[in-house]
């Protein structure tokens, strides 16, 4: 006789669906990731900034800007290392243009594009749930093979709200590689605002100095036209009375039209960087705030900060935001690899369908179904194996290009440390210049009055002082700017301040 076996009651076929889920769940929870788990590059153990180390520059006692410069190992650098200059409109020069500059403002808002985007890339761990409602009115024909409603009615209306689940077990961790690649971006993206806010105060320091050394070099090029203006009035008198030769007053109305040639040049860089320092700040060039800086109203900072070659990495936006694209090459090379490995999915429906909308929840509707899917590629024309191959390569284009960002980090440093040493020897090789010139034009000037000298001797000696005037003044502004230089060069200290370098939201919802 035959037995025909027991039907499962609908209970215990809803256990064993998700019984079976579960387990799919859990091997794709206790699964690994794929690909090669980044490791950051060791910093540099023998590398050195200087053949030969530099402990201080050197010094013109009572000359401006003449003060020896010594060198700190491992000396702090403080965030806000502009102050280091005392000048009152310098500061709120940088924090206007930190608060307005728009390039800065464009780098926050791409670090919060970086910042949302791995909070959506987060969404995959998760199921996906949705919810829907759906109404139709349906005519059956009467000869029809398909089913009706047991009114054996062939016009009705049909209502079926329902709730779809869907899952991707992580098995083989393209998701976990895929987050990470999203979060070492995002990092990049914090390192290159970082850089940008170094790069901003250095630059708006490095005008101003430029500013002041400009518009100490048009003060001193005015004073010698008015000089030159009042020797052509004495050579124009004695030329009149027979004491002066024509070649002295041809040379003299030569020299002042040379003088008054070289301000238009002076005018117009003074105008470029005072345009440049508006628009750092944020503002048209026409609506510039007319802050007037002085060399005389900076001051040069004697204690400077000297980090090792094994902090420098650690402290270089640039070099941490190669090392962050590098994190996320190697992420790639997993994402690429789980691409070629089977996907699991499991999913789930439950909801009710009935003739009415009064009748939707009633005994008897509800339907449910669990069921679960692996897709595994078997020919995609070569496709998976090419973008595995590119990504590896694209690691190692990450890798040579954080290699050759350490090495300009170590070059900007040692270049700085050589220019300011030789800033220091400039200064005072100019300021002995300055010395000697006013010494020799005083002289020359008494002994032509007193009819000792040819004047050709003091036109020589009035266009010597001038240009070592203004050697002196692009010496002072050059030690200035190289100094600004060395603080960007190791950094800028922003990890004393890291408010700038947080997320710019903190959200951790995933209900979309």
């Amino acid at each position: 006789m035959h037995r025909s076996r027991p039907h499962p009651s609908p209970d215990g076929a809803v256990r064993s669906g998700w019984r079976y889920a579960g387990l799919l769940l859990l091997a794709g929870l206790g699964g690994c990731a794929v690909g090669p788990d980044f490791r950051p590059p060791s910093p540099p153990t023998h590398a050195r900034l200087l053949a030969h180390p530099i402990a201080a520059t050197s010094g013109r006692a009572g000359v401006p800007e003449g003060a020896a410069q010594r060198f700190s190992h491992g000396g702090a650098i403080p965030a806000d290392w502009w102050t280091l200059f005392h000048s009152a409109p310098l500061d709120a020069l940088v924090h206007q243009a930190l608060t307005r500059n728009h390039d800065l403002k464009a780098a926050r808002a791409a670090l919060t594009v970086a910042h949302e985007t791995t909070l959506a890339g987060r969404g995959s761990y998760f199921p996906a749930v949705s919810a829907g409602v759906s109404a139709s009115r349906e005519q059956d024909p009467p000869g029809a093979l398909a089913p009706v409603p047991s009114s054996n009615a062939y016009l009705y209306n049909l209502f079926t709200p329902q709730v779809s689940v869907s899952y991707v077990p992580d098995v083989f961790g393209l998701n976990r590689r895929m987050v990470e690649s999203l979060r070492a971006q995002e990092d990049a993206a914090r390192y290159q605002l970082i850089a940008a806010r170094i790069t901003l105060s250095a630059n708006v320091v490095n005008t101003a100095v430029q500013v002041a050394s400009l518009q100490a070099q048009l003060d001193a090029t005015q004073d010698q036209l008015r000089l030159n203006r009042q020797m052509l009035a004495i050579v124009q008198r004695q030329f009149d009375k027979g004491y002066a030769s024509r070649l002295d007053l041809a040379a003299q109305q030569s020299q002042l039209a040379q003088v008054n040639a070289t301000l238009p040049p002076l005018r117009l860089q003074l105008a470029q960087q005072r345009h440049a320092l508006a628009v750092l700040t944020g503002q048209f060039p026409g609506d510039a705030d007319a802050a007037h800086f002085t060399l005389d109203g900076l001051t040069l900072p004697s204690d400077l900060p000297l980090s090792l070659p094994s902090e420098l990495v650690a402290q270089r936006p640039d070099v941490l935001q190669a090392q962050a694209n590098l994190h996320a090459a190697s992420a790639a090379i997993g994402v690429a690899e789980a691409a070629r490995l089977p996907q699991i999915e499991l999913s789930a429906n439950a909801g009710s369908t009935a003739l009415a909308i009064n009748q939707v929840f009633h005994a008897g509707t509800g339907f449910w179904n669990v069921g679960a899917a692996i897709t595994a590629p078997l020919f995609q024309g070569g496709a998976l194996r090419h973008q595995e191959r590119a990504a590896r390569a694209a690691y190692v284009e990450a890798a040579e290009q954080y290699r050759g960002t350490v090495l300009v980090a170590f070059q900007n440093v040692a270049d700085t440390l050589v220019a300011l040493q030789q800033d220091a020897d400039g200064l005072t090789s100019a300021a002995s210049a300055a010395d000697a010139a006013k010494v020799t034009l005083d002289l020359s000037q008494r002994q032509w009055k007193d009819g000792y000298a040819n004047y050709l001797a003091v036109l020589n000696a009035e266009q010597a002082y001038q240009q070592a005037r203004m050697t002196l003044v692009q010496a002072r502004a050059a030690r200035l700017a190289d100094t600004a230089a060395l603080y960007q060069a190791l950094g800028g200290g922003w990890w004393h301040a890291d408010a700038h370098t947080q997320p710019p939201s903190d959200g951790t919802t995933h209900d979309q």
